[in-house]
Protein backbone atom coordinates (compact mmCIF):
# COMPACT_ATOMS: atom_id res chain seq x y z
CA UNK A 1 0.00 0.00 0.00
CA UNK A 2 1.66 3.39 -1.16
CA UNK A 3 1.81 6.59 1.95
CA UNK A 4 1.67 9.62 1.30
CA UNK A 5 4.15 12.15 3.15
CA UNK A 6 4.09 15.31 3.21
CA UNK A 7 7.58 17.14 3.92
CA UNK A 8 7.84 20.40 6.03
CA UNK A 9 10.82 22.52 5.76
CA UNK A 10 12.68 22.78 2.25
CA UNK A 11 16.15 23.73 2.95
CA UNK A 12 18.81 21.35 2.28
CA UNK A 13 17.83 17.94 3.54
CA UNK A 14 13.89 18.93 3.14
CA UNK A 15 14.77 18.75 -0.69
CA UNK A 16 16.67 15.89 -0.51
CA UNK A 17 13.43 13.85 0.73
CA UNK A 18 11.39 15.34 -1.61
CA UNK A 19 13.59 14.19 -4.07
CA UNK A 20 13.71 10.69 -3.06
CA UNK A 21 9.92 10.82 -2.12
CA UNK A 22 9.83 11.80 -5.95
CA UNK A 23 12.13 8.93 -7.33
CA UNK A 24 10.37 6.41 -5.37
CA UNK A 25 8.36 4.11 -7.23
CA UNK A 26 4.50 5.35 -6.65
CA UNK A 27 3.16 1.87 -5.07
CA UNK A 28 5.60 2.61 -2.23
CA UNK A 29 5.47 6.39 -1.59
CA UNK A 30 4.34 9.46 -2.73
CA UNK A 31 4.97 13.50 -2.22
CA UNK A 32 1.91 14.61 -0.79
CA UNK A 33 2.60 18.42 -0.11
CA UNK A 34 5.39 20.87 0.49
CA UNK A 35 5.33 23.17 3.82
CA UNK A 36 7.85 26.31 3.77
CA UNK A 37 7.31 30.15 3.22
CA UNK A 38 9.70 30.78 0.98
CA UNK A 39 9.30 31.39 -2.92
CA UNK A 40 11.62 28.71 -3.82
CA UNK A 41 9.27 26.44 -2.14
CA UNK A 42 6.86 27.23 -4.01
CA UNK A 43 8.50 26.81 -7.29
CA UNK A 44 9.64 23.24 -6.18
CA UNK A 45 6.14 22.44 -5.42
CA UNK A 46 4.85 23.09 -8.87
CA UNK A 47 7.56 21.54 -10.24
CA UNK A 48 6.35 18.42 -8.06
CA UNK A 49 2.92 19.17 -8.85
CA UNK A 50 1.61 18.84 -5.19
CA UNK A 51 0.51 21.65 -2.78
CA UNK A 52 2.51 24.27 -1.69
CA UNK A 53 1.14 25.60 2.31
CA UNK A 54 2.82 28.13 4.24
CA UNK A 55 2.27 26.43 7.51
CA UNK A 56 2.11 23.12 8.78
CA UNK A 57 -1.71 23.38 10.45
CA UNK A 58 -3.09 24.54 7.37
CA UNK A 59 -1.26 21.61 5.69
CA UNK A 60 -2.21 18.74 8.38
CA UNK A 61 -6.21 19.99 8.14
CA UNK A 62 -6.22 19.72 4.26
CA UNK A 63 -4.15 17.39 3.13
CA UNK A 64 -4.33 14.79 6.09
CA UNK A 65 -1.00 12.94 4.66
CA UNK A 66 0.10 9.70 5.89
CA UNK A 67 3.21 10.84 7.43
CA UNK A 68 5.46 13.70 7.64
CA UNK A 69 8.87 14.50 7.72
CA UNK A 70 10.19 17.59 9.74
CA UNK A 71 13.13 19.47 8.33
CA UNK A 72 12.41 22.44 9.75
CA UNK A 73 15.56 24.82 11.75
CA UNK A 74 15.97 22.58 15.51
CA UNK A 75 13.70 24.99 17.40
CA UNK A 76 10.12 24.27 15.18
CA UNK A 77 10.91 20.45 15.51
CA UNK A 78 8.86 19.85 18.80
CA UNK A 79 6.10 22.30 17.44
CA UNK A 80 6.12 20.44 14.12
CA UNK A 81 6.36 16.99 15.34
CA UNK A 82 3.65 17.52 18.56
CA UNK A 83 1.10 18.94 15.45
CA UNK A 84 1.20 15.65 13.73
CA UNK A 85 1.20 13.56 16.58
CA UNK A 86 -2.04 15.18 17.60
CA UNK A 87 -3.61 14.41 14.82
CA UNK A 88 -2.29 10.33 14.75
CA UNK A 89 0.11 11.45 11.94
CA UNK A 90 3.44 9.27 12.04
CA UNK A 91 6.42 11.91 12.04
CA UNK A 92 10.09 11.71 10.92
CA UNK A 93 11.99 14.50 12.63
CA UNK A 94 15.42 15.12 11.45
CA UNK A 95 17.99 15.27 14.06
CA UNK A 96 18.22 16.78 16.72
CA UNK A 97 15.03 15.63 18.18
CA UNK A 98 14.26 19.13 19.96
CA UNK A 99 17.40 21.46 21.39
CA UNK A 100 16.55 20.75 25.10
CA UNK A 101 16.67 17.31 26.66
CA UNK A 102 13.24 17.54 28.63
CA UNK A 103 11.46 18.96 25.66
CA UNK A 104 12.90 15.84 23.52
CA UNK A 105 11.87 13.21 26.62
CA UNK A 106 8.03 14.91 26.60
CA UNK A 107 7.53 14.78 23.18
CA UNK A 108 8.91 11.03 23.10
CA UNK A 109 6.45 10.36 26.02
CA UNK A 110 3.60 11.87 24.22
CA UNK A 111 4.50 10.01 21.28
CA UNK A 112 4.26 6.50 23.30
CA UNK A 113 0.92 7.83 24.85
CA UNK A 114 -0.74 8.35 21.65
CA UNK A 115 0.48 5.52 20.18
CA UNK A 116 1.86 7.23 16.99
CA UNK A 117 5.04 6.39 15.87
CA UNK A 118 8.05 8.70 15.67
CA UNK A 119 11.01 8.25 13.70
CA UNK A 120 14.24 10.52 14.76
CA UNK A 121 16.00 11.10 11.48
CA UNK A 122 19.58 9.62 12.49
CA UNK A 123 20.47 8.54 8.93
CA UNK A 124 23.80 6.79 9.44
CA UNK A 125 22.45 4.01 11.45
CA UNK A 126 20.41 3.17 8.04
CA UNK A 127 23.97 2.32 6.12
CA UNK A 128 24.98 -0.86 5.26
CA UNK A 129 28.33 -0.37 6.48
CA UNK A 130 27.16 0.74 9.78
CA UNK A 131 24.70 -2.09 9.74
CA UNK A 132 26.88 -4.69 8.97
CA UNK A 133 29.80 -3.44 11.88
CA UNK A 134 26.55 -3.87 14.34
CA UNK A 135 26.03 -7.42 12.79
CA UNK A 136 29.45 -8.56 13.63
CA UNK A 137 29.81 -7.17 16.59
CA UNK A 138 26.56 -8.93 18.08
CA UNK A 139 27.77 -11.72 16.86
CA UNK A 140 31.10 -11.59 18.43
CA UNK A 141 33.71 -11.32 15.60
CA UNK A 142 35.51 -8.86 17.22
CA UNK A 143 35.22 -10.39 20.93
CA UNK A 144 34.90 -7.79 23.60
CA UNK A 145 35.14 -4.23 22.37
CA UNK A 146 37.77 -2.98 24.02
CA UNK A 147 38.37 0.61 22.32
CA UNK A 148 36.87 2.76 19.67
CA UNK A 149 38.72 5.76 18.32
CA UNK A 150 36.52 8.11 15.68
CA UNK A 151 37.45 11.54 14.19
CA UNK A 152 35.20 14.13 12.60
CA UNK A 153 38.08 15.99 11.37
CA UNK A 154 37.38 18.90 8.32
CA UNK A 155 37.33 22.40 6.90
CA UNK A 156 34.65 23.96 6.79
CA UNK A 157 34.81 27.02 4.27
CA UNK A 158 35.01 30.67 5.48
CA UNK A 159 31.89 31.75 3.73
CA UNK A 160 29.93 28.58 5.64
CA UNK A 161 30.59 31.21 9.00
CA UNK A 162 28.84 34.37 7.36
CA UNK A 163 25.47 33.07 8.94
CA UNK A 164 25.41 34.56 11.72
CA UNK A 165 24.54 32.19 14.05
CA UNK A 166 27.30 29.63 12.97
CA UNK A 167 29.35 31.58 14.88
CA UNK A 168 27.92 31.99 18.30
CA UNK A 169 27.79 29.00 20.91
CA UNK A 170 24.98 26.42 20.21
CA UNK A 171 26.32 26.73 16.53
CA UNK A 172 29.00 24.85 16.34
CA UNK A 173 30.23 21.27 15.29
CA UNK A 174 29.57 19.02 18.36
CA UNK A 175 25.63 19.51 17.85
CA UNK A 176 25.76 19.85 14.47
CA UNK A 177 28.40 17.07 13.10
CA UNK A 178 29.47 14.94 16.38
CA UNK A 179 25.86 14.01 17.11
CA UNK A 180 25.97 11.87 14.20
CA UNK A 181 29.30 9.95 15.63
CA UNK A 182 28.02 10.07 18.76
CA UNK A 183 24.69 8.03 17.52
CA UNK A 184 25.85 6.02 15.42
CA UNK A 185 28.81 4.40 18.13
CA UNK A 186 25.68 4.33 20.20
CA UNK A 187 24.11 2.51 17.83
CA UNK A 188 27.32 -0.14 17.77
CA UNK A 189 28.17 -0.52 21.28
CA UNK A 190 25.53 0.51 22.91
CA UNK A 191 24.36 3.03 25.44
CA UNK A 192 27.03 5.32 27.16
CA UNK A 193 27.74 5.35 31.11
CA UNK A 194 30.03 9.10 31.02
CA UNK A 195 31.41 11.77 29.24
CA UNK A 196 34.04 13.55 29.48
CA UNK A 197 35.21 16.32 26.89
CA UNK A 198 37.50 19.37 26.16
CA UNK A 199 36.62 22.24 23.47
CA UNK A 200 38.25 24.99 22.16
CA UNK A 201 37.77 28.17 19.37
CA UNK A 202 41.66 28.90 19.01
CA UNK A 203 41.69 28.26 15.01
CA UNK A 204 39.05 30.60 14.04
CA UNK A 205 38.52 32.40 17.82
CA UNK A 206 34.62 32.61 17.40
CA UNK A 207 32.52 32.10 20.36
CA UNK A 208 31.21 28.90 18.79
CA UNK A 209 33.68 25.68 19.51
CA UNK A 210 35.77 24.77 16.14
CA UNK A 211 37.63 21.79 17.75
CA UNK A 212 36.93 19.02 20.62
CA UNK A 213 38.29 16.06 22.57
CA UNK A 214 35.87 13.55 23.81
CA UNK A 215 36.20 10.33 25.99
CA UNK A 216 33.06 8.12 26.29
CA UNK A 217 32.97 4.99 28.74
CA UNK A 218 30.14 3.06 27.45
CA UNK A 219 28.26 0.96 29.97
CA UNK A 220 29.89 -2.12 29.04
CA UNK A 221 33.35 -0.69 29.60
CA UNK A 222 34.00 0.08 26.08
CA UNK A 223 35.93 3.64 26.00
CA UNK A 224 35.98 5.84 22.72
CA UNK A 225 38.04 8.69 22.21
CA UNK A 226 36.23 10.87 19.58
CA UNK A 227 38.49 13.99 18.03
CA UNK A 228 36.57 16.47 16.30
CA UNK A 229 37.74 19.99 14.38
CA UNK A 230 36.10 22.05 11.48
CA UNK A 231 38.83 24.05 10.92
CA UNK A 232 41.35 21.29 9.46
CA UNK A 233 42.50 19.96 6.09
CA UNK A 234 41.86 16.32 6.50
CA UNK A 235 40.13 13.55 5.17
CA UNK A 236 39.38 11.94 8.39
CA UNK A 237 35.50 12.17 8.93
CA UNK A 238 32.92 9.37 8.10
CA UNK A 239 31.68 11.57 5.05
CA UNK A 240 34.62 12.55 3.60
CA UNK A 241 35.44 8.36 3.92
CA UNK A 242 32.15 6.97 3.35
CA UNK A 243 30.88 8.46 0.14
CA UNK A 244 27.28 8.39 1.02
CA UNK A 245 27.09 12.24 0.53
CA UNK A 246 27.72 13.52 -2.98
CA UNK A 247 28.06 16.94 -1.48
CA UNK A 248 31.83 16.00 0.13
CA UNK A 249 34.74 14.78 -2.08
CA UNK A 250 35.23 11.49 -1.46
CA UNK A 251 38.87 10.50 0.43
CA UNK A 252 40.30 7.06 0.88
CA UNK A 253 40.81 6.57 4.66
CA UNK A 254 38.86 5.36 7.54
CA UNK A 255 36.94 7.70 9.97
CA UNK A 256 36.16 4.54 12.97
CA UNK A 257 38.40 2.10 14.56
CA UNK A 258 36.58 -0.38 16.65
CA UNK A 259 39.01 -2.51 18.60
CA UNK A 260 37.62 -6.01 20.29
CA UNK A 261 39.64 -8.84 21.93
CA UNK A 262 39.49 -10.95 19.27
CA UNK A 263 39.27 -8.56 16.41
CA UNK A 264 39.54 -4.98 15.45
CA UNK A 265 37.11 -3.34 12.62
CA UNK A 266 38.34 -0.28 10.52
CA UNK A 267 34.99 2.02 8.91
CA UNK A 268 34.51 2.77 6.15
CA UNK A 269 36.79 0.38 4.77
CA UNK A 270 35.32 -2.34 6.86
CA UNK A 271 39.08 -4.25 7.02
CA UNK A 272 38.79 -6.61 10.04
CA UNK A 273 41.97 -7.30 11.33
CA UNK A 274 42.97 -10.72 13.28
CA UNK A 275 45.56 -13.44 14.56
CA UNK A 276 45.08 -16.25 12.28
CA UNK A 277 46.96 -18.51 14.77
CA UNK A 278 49.25 -17.51 18.05
CA UNK A 279 48.09 -14.61 19.15
CA UNK A 280 50.88 -11.47 20.12
CA UNK A 281 52.38 -8.35 18.74
CA UNK A 282 55.14 -10.55 17.23
CA UNK A 283 52.40 -12.71 14.98
CA UNK A 284 51.29 -11.47 12.16
CA UNK A 285 48.07 -10.26 11.46
CA UNK A 286 45.07 -11.34 8.85
CA UNK A 287 43.29 -8.29 7.13
CA UNK A 288 39.67 -9.68 5.51
CA UNK A 289 37.40 -7.06 3.73
CA UNK A 290 33.90 -7.80 4.84
CA UNK A 291 31.39 -7.33 1.65
CA UNK A 292 29.18 -5.18 2.18
CA UNK A 293 26.26 -3.84 -0.37
CA UNK A 294 26.07 -0.25 -0.17
CA UNK A 295 23.06 2.25 -0.44
CA UNK A 296 21.60 5.78 0.01
CA UNK A 297 21.21 5.76 3.64
CA UNK A 298 18.93 8.35 3.47
CA UNK A 299 16.98 6.41 0.79
CA UNK A 300 16.88 3.59 2.84
CA UNK A 301 15.51 5.71 6.10
CA UNK A 302 12.48 6.59 3.79
CA UNK A 303 11.56 3.72 3.18
CA UNK A 304 12.04 2.41 6.33
CA UNK A 305 9.66 5.69 7.27
CA UNK A 306 7.49 4.33 5.13
CA UNK A 307 6.95 0.63 6.59
CA UNK A 308 6.85 2.78 10.17
CA UNK A 309 3.83 4.67 8.28
CA UNK A 310 2.20 1.50 7.30
CA UNK A 311 2.61 -0.28 10.95
CA UNK A 312 4.89 -2.91 9.45
CA UNK A 313 8.32 -1.90 11.55
CA UNK A 314 8.85 0.35 14.59
CA UNK A 315 10.89 3.05 14.49
CA UNK A 316 14.86 2.21 13.94
CA UNK A 317 15.60 5.40 16.32
CA UNK A 318 12.94 6.15 18.25
CA UNK A 319 12.03 8.97 20.14
CA UNK A 320 13.44 8.14 23.42
CA UNK A 321 16.87 6.64 21.38
CA UNK A 322 17.26 9.85 19.70
CA UNK A 323 16.56 11.89 22.89
CA UNK A 324 19.42 9.51 24.60
CA UNK A 325 22.04 10.64 21.43
CA UNK A 326 20.85 14.59 22.13
CA UNK A 327 21.90 13.73 25.88
CA UNK A 328 24.96 12.45 25.16
CA UNK A 329 25.86 15.51 22.72
CA UNK A 330 24.84 17.94 25.20
CA UNK A 331 26.81 16.39 27.84
CA UNK A 332 29.78 16.97 25.80
CA UNK A 333 29.21 20.94 25.97
CA UNK A 334 28.77 20.46 30.14
CA UNK A 335 31.73 18.64 30.71
CA UNK A 336 33.90 20.68 28.37
CA UNK A 337 32.04 23.73 30.75
CA UNK A 338 32.26 21.84 34.40
CA UNK A 339 35.82 20.21 33.78
CA UNK A 340 33.73 16.96 35.28
CA UNK A 341 32.68 13.92 33.67
CA UNK A 342 28.95 13.52 33.07
CA UNK A 343 26.47 11.18 33.32
CA UNK A 344 23.88 11.72 30.79
CA UNK A 345 20.20 10.01 30.05
CA UNK A 346 19.69 6.93 28.30
CA UNK A 347 16.42 4.93 27.70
Amino acid sequence: MSATVAVIGAGVIGRTHIRILRELPADEGRLAAIVDPSEAAARLAVEAGVPHFLDADTMLDAVRPDGVVIATPNALHVAGARACIGRGIAVLVEKPLADDLDDALALAGEADHAGVPLLVGHYRRHNPLVQAARTAIQQGRLGRIATISADSMVMKPDSYFNVAWRREAGGGPVLINLVHDIDALRYLCGEIDTVQAVTGHAARGFAVEDSAAVLLRFRTGALATLTLSDAVPSPWCWDQTAGENPAFVRHPGNAYRICGTEASLEMPDMALWRYAGRRGWSEPLTREVLDVRRCDPLVAQMRHFLRVIRREEAPLVSGHDGAATLAATLAVHRSAKTGEAVRPYAP
